[in-house]
């Protein structure tokens, strides 16, 4: 009995109340676990494709991954009810709060914390790959406002590709790009102060033919800090630009190019730290097209993978600041496609029909790591590796690797239905972001892929 009422205040004092001490000596009568102010029932379930957790009772029955509020200082419970028969937890990492793993359909555990400051908080399924499959929701202490966020959206939209150059010949053209220094949403609760071309990440896709002159305007935000400049991997001539380009904020430069040689190509700012202004967003692509244009395809895709290097760590909410010591250590927080970690998933919905060819413009902005580029559930029909336009492409390919500051053109047939998974193959880095889906719609026609087993959404697929 001693030892009971002694484990009970320490629990107390710690702000904790563990379900195993209220189940702890049961038997005894006079034991008296304490009592949680604020109760709720998650359900593990399955909608819309993506793995979820279902409020399943009160205010939240029937609520997808519901918003939890509680006043600050209150003892709150979470039971976990496992209802679709895969193995799952419930965390509140910001409170030491993490449960037991149940496997079982029907079977339930239970965490017990109190909430001790205010703020938003994340719980989340702690299994590889479940938070990203959709397992994740907010926890609300305290009176926080639900302030308007004022953070733009940066992301760069996948199907601006442009328009494909045809039979044209080759003309005079001009560009104009403006950097900008913006705080943008990261992912939900988190931004980052991104430095852009045109406000987005990746820049602009640019789209040009062999043999074209093209001039180069360049400005700079008035309301930039810093100086920046572009480099052209594209381009002849000194810096690929960067020479000529280094524009102060309010200020703007130009120069004028050949396009030489035919190629899909990373364009980045080269400014000093080099890294640190492509990290922060300032990369893009320039599609340089050969003497009557690509072949044509039913859908084309822009997608470019990126770094961040942030003091805080993956998940933390707030506007994230930036690390040199990271950066030097070439050790990212986060990866994204195109900008932010919600981009490919949640912003924008690439699609395509059963029967159609994709065709995907891959670059890496880095500036550090290279990427194993694939598409899980499918197989490049042809792959222009490093970009290059006029060598045969490699064909029937799983992964192909893409290098910072280089590129890939992959094109595809899609013949089945189904949602298909944008990755770099090294796959530790999609638990920070590196993630995207290509919903393909239609009917199998060429029975390509048939199963007597339904598709099991617990595959994270």
């Amino acid at each position: 009995m001693k030892k009971s009422i002694l484990l009970l205040a320490i629990s107390l004092a710690l702000g904790v109340a563990p379900q195993a001490f209220a189940q702890h000596g049961a038997h005894n009568p006079t034991n008296v676990a304490p009592v949680a102010d604020v109760s709720f029932t998650l359900r593990t379930q399955i909608a819309d494709g993506k793995l979820v957790f279902i409020g399943d009772a009160g205010t939240i029955n029937g609520q997808v991954n519901p918003e939890l509020r509680v006043a600050e200082g209150k003892v709150v419970q979470i039971t976990l009810v496992n209802g679709d028969g895969a193995l799952h937890d419930i965390s509140v990492p910001d409170f030491g709060a993490k449960s037991d793993q149940v496997s079982g359909k029907g079977a339930a555990t239970t965490i017990v914390f109190r909430v001790n400051k205010a703020g938003e908080f994340e719980y989340f399924c702690t299994l590889p790959g479940h938070k990203a499959a959709g397992m994740v929701g907010k926890l609300v202490v305290g009176d926080v406002k639900q302030a308007a966020s004022t953070a733009a959206d940066i992301s760069q939209d996948p199907h601006a590709v442009g328009k494909t150059v045809g039979n044209r010949a080759a003309q005079n053209l001009s560009i104009d790009l403006t950097t900008h220094e913006v705080e943008g949403k990261l992912s939900d609760g988190s931004t980052y102060r991104y430095w852009t071309f045109d406000n987005k990440v990746p820049g602009p896709f640019l789209r040009i033919r062999q043999g074209d002159t093209v001039k180069v305007n360049l400005s700079n935000a008035p309301d930039s800090v810093n100086i920046h400049s572009i480099d052209f991997h594209a381009v002849t001539g000194p810096g690929g630009g960067a020479a000529v380009t280094q524009v102060a904020p309010g200020q703007s430069k130009s120069f004028t190019f050949k396009a030489l040689n035919p190629g899909l190509y990373v364009y980045h700012c080269a400014t000093p730290m080099v890294a640190h202004h492509i990290s922060n967003g300032m990369y893009g692509m320039i599609l340089v097209e050969p003497a009557g244009g690509l072949p044509k395809v039913d859908r084309e895709f822009y997608v470019m993978q990126g770094e961040l290097y942030t003091a805080q760590k993956h998940g933390t909410k707030g506007l994230q600041e930036f690390s040199l010591d990271k950066l030097l250590d070439e050790k990212p927080e986060h990866l994204t496609f195109n900008g932010s970690m919600d981009a490919l998933t949640k912003t924008y919905k690439m699609e395509a029909n059963t029967g159609e060819t994709v065709r995907i413009f891959f670059g890496v902005g880095g500036p550090n790591l290279t990427s194993s580029f694939h598409v899980i559930g499918e197989v490049f029909d042809r792959v222009y590796n490093l970009a290059s336009l006029t060598s045969p492409p490699l064909t029937n390919v799983q992964t192909t690797l893409v290098p910072p500051g280089g590129a890939a053109m992959v094109e595809f047939k899609v013949d089945h239905p189904g949602r298909y998974i944008l990755v770099d193959h090294a796959l530790s880095r999609l638990e920070k972001g590196l993630v995207g889906f290509l919903y393909v719609n239609g009917e199998d026609k060429e029975q390509v892929f048939k199963s007597e087993t339904p598709m099991d959404p617990n595959s994270g697929h």
